[in-house]
């Protein structure tokens, strides 16, 4: 075959999209009268597809599983239960991003339910302080979860090694992870496995939830009875082995994660989970003498016994400890599909969107390409990448920041504050 031939063949492929030059008009490949038609450049989309099947370096790492779709796959950055959890670079955009790697043959149906609904759990949830799903890539034996990265770790890590965080970090950290909650069971998720090894440190304070791997949905008043999490973090109702409300063990486990922030231990500590279950089911906790006074309140309203008389969350936001810091607020909703941008006018679109249709032409996505992903979500290479393009737009356009610590003087919230004392029944602080 002549070299003609060999690149009509290619262009032929589906992934291979290289443009002619207006003089190529012939149909032929061997008629020698003819001068070979000159192919534009290949784009960085058209290159990578072409690598994927012919380089020899890279068709072995996507063998051996250095490569992942789109994704360079690097070192171990964590692990659960049923998964391992390493770095990886999309090839691309350079981005780093988390892959959640489960091994499907030994995924029992349960666990299978779990996942599923772990992923359409995040598809729901957009807050700057939740771990986003970019993608789900799919083999024989393997599924791959890629998301957002948090370079700074876990914050149990963070606490363990360096000692608990000071009364200004606590605040700035912990309204955090309310707002993450409460944002949750807003749109019907509860957690099911909230604890410090699951929130995430990243740049400058701020931190995000994650791992949505026991996570459900569920009605405000909906009793569940599938026993999850981690017996530290566990609500007495669980050890009672009774059907429970999901937002009011979420609500504990945020009681469990603010003792361990101000004081760098847990409230409930034992050998065994039966002498662990006794401690919880008697509430016996002793709070250190440093804790804040208004601290301790809300740690007692958090660990409340009876699930019904926990602090609700806008009572936890709205108390006194809490009152200097200004809540995070999530952004309005993204729209997480690329389908849209195959047809829209200039004028149609936000700044971020128009930024990454700018972005994904000069990679070589065209508006066909968005077209021919449709119905796909995030089982998509296309839609992976628009959504890592377009997080990093969105995230550079709110430069995402913890929140800040107020000066009080006359706050117009301490009236909520006053309501909230009016109609909450407070702890007794020893």
């Amino acid at each position: 075959m002549t070299a003609v031939c060999v690149t009509r063949a290619l262009s032929l492929d589906p992934h291979y999209s290289s443009r002619w030059s207006p003089q190529d008009s012939s149909d032929s490949c061997g008629e020698e009268e003819e001068a070979p038609p000159t192919p534009q450049r290949l784009t960085p989309l058209e290159q990578l597809h072409l690598d994927m099947r012919q380089d020899e370096k890279t068709v072995r790492e996507l063998t051996v599983g250095r490569r992942v779709g789109f994704y360079k796959v690097r070192g171990e950055i964590g692990c659960g239960n049923f998964s391992r959890v390493k770095l990886g670079i999309h090839v691309l955009t350079k981005d780093k991003v988390a892959i959640k790697i489960l091994d499907k043959t030994r995924l029992e149906p349960k666990t299978q339910r779990f996942l599923s609904r772990e992923i359409s759990s995040m598809e729901r949830l957009h807050h700057p302080n939740i771990i986003q799903l970019y993608e789900v890539v799919e083999t024989l034996s393997r599924l791959y979860l890629v998301m957002e990265y948090a370079a700074g770790g876990e914050l149990h890590t963070r606490i363990s090694t360096e000692g608990r965080l000071s009364d200004t970090d606590s605040k700035i950290v912990f309204s955090q992870i309310l707002a993450a909650v409460k944002h949750m069971h807003e749109n019907g998720v509860v957690h099911r496995d909230l604890k410090a090894e699951n929130v995430f440190c990243c740049h400058g304070g701020l931190v995000k939830v994650g791992d949505f791997g026991f996570s459900t949905f569920s009605r405000r008043d909906e009793m569940l009875d599938t026993f999850c999490g981690s017996p530290p973090y566990a609500a007495p109702e669980l050890f009672r082995d009774e059907r429970y409300v999901g937002i009011y063990v979420d609500v504990w486990a945020l009681g469990v994660i603010l003792f361990f922030m101000v004081t760098g231990t847990m409230p409930f500590r034992a050998e065994t989970v039966p002498k662990l279950r006794r401690l919880i089911l008697e509430g016996a906790y002793a709070m250190p003498p440093w804790v804040p006074r208004a601290c301790r309140r809300l740690i007692q309203g958090l660990l409340h016994p009876q699930p019904s008389e926990r602090w609700a969350l806008d009572q936890s936001m709205g108390c006194e400890w809490l009152l200097p810091v200004e809540m995070p607020r999530p952004p309005a909703p993204l729209r997480l599909d690329p389908q849209h941008l195959a047809s829209a006018r200039p004028d149609e679109l936000d700044d971020e969107e128009a930024e990454v249709r700018e972005a994904l032409e000069a990679l070589g996505v065209t508006a066909e390409h968005i077209r021919n992903n449709q119905g796909h979500s995030s089982r998509s290479a296309i839609t992976g990448l628009y959504r890592i393009l377009l997080h990093g737009a969105h995230r550079r356009r709110i430069a995402e920041l913890p929140p800040a610590i107020m000066q009080l003087t006359s706050d117009p919230r301490m009236e909520r504050l006053r309501a909230y004392r009016h109609t909450s029944k407070l702890c007794t602080v020893s």
